[in-house]
């Protein structure tokens, strides 16, 4: 008696589960609907960042022939210093030398200078480029009625989901239908 009534309480609070589970459905249909994108795919392919990609590599080399540039020019300082050291009196070749390693330092602080520039202009760059991304699939997700959008990165924080799911294609295509527009 004892187990027949165990199954007929089983059997009762498991249909009254799953008509709860049918009605939150049917009276909220967003429950569930989840999505996720393959952000390392998504991000390379995304116009927005690529022409933001060119522009930071376009500064960056111009900074680059900058110091070169720079480099050169103290090379071939030190180069005629060599050629003409012997003939200059003791004090000269004292002068002209502190001349030539404070130049060598400024080379050198500006190198750093620039190399501190890029990683601050390429953290710039990112971020604004995640903005942008952040927001598309913010209100993608909202007029589209989703609870969830996942960003698999291949690191390991979506270990599985079903292709079928996965609106990369989706975001890519829209978002840069979008910054067509705006950069028309």
């Amino acid at each position: 008696m004892i187990k027949l009534l165990n199954k007929n309480i089983f059997s009762i609070v498991l249909t009254i589960a799953v008509i709860t589970l049918f009605a939150m459905y049917f009276i909220h249909p967003g429950i569930g609907k989840i999505a996720y994108i393959e952000t390392n795919a998504l991000l390379p392919k995304y116009e927005g960042f690529k022409k933001a990609q060119i522009e930071y590599q376009q500064k960056v080399a111009q900074w680059k022939a900058n110091s070169d540039t720079l480099a050169k020019k103290w090379q071939n300082e030190l180069k005629a210093y060599e050629k003409e050291r012997s003939s200059l009196s003791v004090k000269e070749r004292e002068l002209k030398e502190q001349l030539l390693s404070n130049k060598q330092q400024q080379i050198s602080n500006y190198k750093q200078s620039i190399d501190k520039k890029a990683k601050e202009e390429e953290e710039k760059m990112m971020q604004t480029i995640y903005s942008e991304l952040n927001d598309f699939v913010t209100e993608y997700g909202k007029k589209k009625g989703y609870q969830y959008i996942l960003g698999a990165n291949g690191t390991g924080n979506v270990l599985y989901a079903d292709k079928a799911v996965n609106i990369t294609d989706i975001i890519l295509e829209g978002i840069n239908k979008e910054y067509s527009k705006k950069n028309k």
